[in-house]
């Protein structure tokens, strides 16, 4: 069974674009530590975010999580629980994660991850959602959408339609 561990930034992300919806359509259950939520809840979150967080769906778990073995200097507290709630999953995991450094952080903890776009290509892959649409709608967001990436994306998503 693949378990699903989300980091703040591709829930925020999904809410503010209108898609959070499809992490339960793509993983079943998604697992966040306290830290995540409590990110999602701060005063300086999106309005949007904030309320989604405050009355989270059934299909999110919220875990308590302790420190872990990862260097915090370059990872703030929800990446750090992210990557400690997925390590002691003991079985295969999935890490949503946008931040570079800590997919390489959990990469040498041996943990798989994807980020928004990974979520959004994978969706689109399944017919689940436009994704045009979709980067349409993050690059209104404060979302780095690397250029040549998202020209990729988009191309991959023509030759899957015309097949």
């Amino acid at each position: 069974m693949t378990f699903v561990v989300a980091d703040t930034s591709p829930i925020n992300y999904l809410v503010l674009i209108g898609e959070i919806d499809l992490l339960p359509r793509l993983y079943g259950k998604v697992l966040i530590p306290d830290a995540v939520l409590s990110e999602l809840c701060d005063p300086g979150s999106p309005t949007v975010v904030s309320a989604w967080a405050l009355m989270p769906p059934t299909w999110l778990e919220v875990v308590l999580t302790v420190a872990c073995d990862v260097n915090p200097s370059s990872l703030d507290p929800g990446e750090l629980a992210a990557i400690t709630l997925a390590g002691s999953v003991r079985a295969d995991v999935l890490l949503l994660m946008d931040d570079m450094a800590g997919r390489s952080a959990a990469s040498e903890l041996g943990l798989r991850s994807t980020g928004t776009l990974g979520v959004l290509r994978a969706a689109s892959q399944k017919g689940l959602i436009e994704l045009d649409r979709a980067l349409d709608k993050l690059g209104q967001t404060n979302f780095y959408l690397p250029a040549r990436l998202v020209a990729f994306l988009r191309a991959e998503a023509r030759v899957r339609k015309a097949d």
